[in-house]
């Protein structure tokens, strides 16, 4: 008995197309002599500015109306005029449950801008000096590990976005392997997010692809 005759057919390489890597934040440094670096709190002067003039006029409005009042005036016509309207109108009305949700909202909002230090922008930096509180913008540290990523051989163009808790890059690589890209992208940023003195490293996650066809 002969064997069946076994057909070699020519294995072709797959060209890889993407890699990507996800990594967790480096470990928060303790705090040091220094104290801790916190995040830096907006001052808010519009919020505060409008709420200022909205209480002021209010205020002197009705202050103005109660003297009248007292000096055996007649009441302004807007406070008659809402007085009938609250007298004919119920707590299950529509208008009256809208504009008290409105309010509850607006409240909630001034609450939450009380409490919250807001200037997401500015990432806190480490405390070298005792009474000295560094920040670096958000949109500085992208270009700084943007100009890290584009030193690497094989990097055609990066685009960096950058939040508070992680540092999502995306690079396009013409040539060398995509998974020895990037392996040297994560060498490169993560030094370079060491490098920025951050109070709390980001997260690293990076995605390397090929370019288009028409653009290789």
């Amino acid at each position: 008995m002969t064997e069946p005759e076994q057909t070699h057919r020519p294995v072709r390489e797959l060209d890889q197309s993407v890699s990507a890597a996800a990594y967790d934040p480096a470990p928060v440094p303790a705090e040091t002599e220094h104290g801790r670096a916190g995040r830096f709190w907006s001052a808010r002067r519009v919020p505060a500015a409008l709420l200022a003039l909205v209480v002021l006029a209010g205020s002197g409005l009705m202050l103005y109306d109660v003297a009248a009042v007292r000096a055996d005036r007649p009441a302004m016509y807007w406070r008659r005029a809402l007085a009938d309207h609250l007298d004919r109108w119920r707590l299950e009305d529509v208008a009256v449950l809208a504009v008290a949700g409105a309010v509850v909202l607006v409240g909630v909002w001034l609450i939450v801008l009380a409490v919250t230090p807001g200037l997401r922008r500015v990432l806190p930096m480490q405390r070298d000096r005792a009474h000295v509180r560094a920040g670096l913008d958000r949109q500085a540290a992208a270009l700084v590990l943007r100009d890290r990523a584009m030193e690497v051989s094989g990097v055609q163009s990066v685009r960096v976005r950058m939040r508070r808790t992680k540092a999502k890059v995306r690079a396009r690589s013409h040539f060398r392997e995509l998974d020895d890209v990037r392996a040297d992208l994560d060498t490169a940023l993560g030094i370079g997010i060491k490098e920025l003195g951050l109070a709390r490293p980001p997260a690293l996650a990076v995605h390397v692809g090929r370019p288009p066809a028409g653009k290789r």
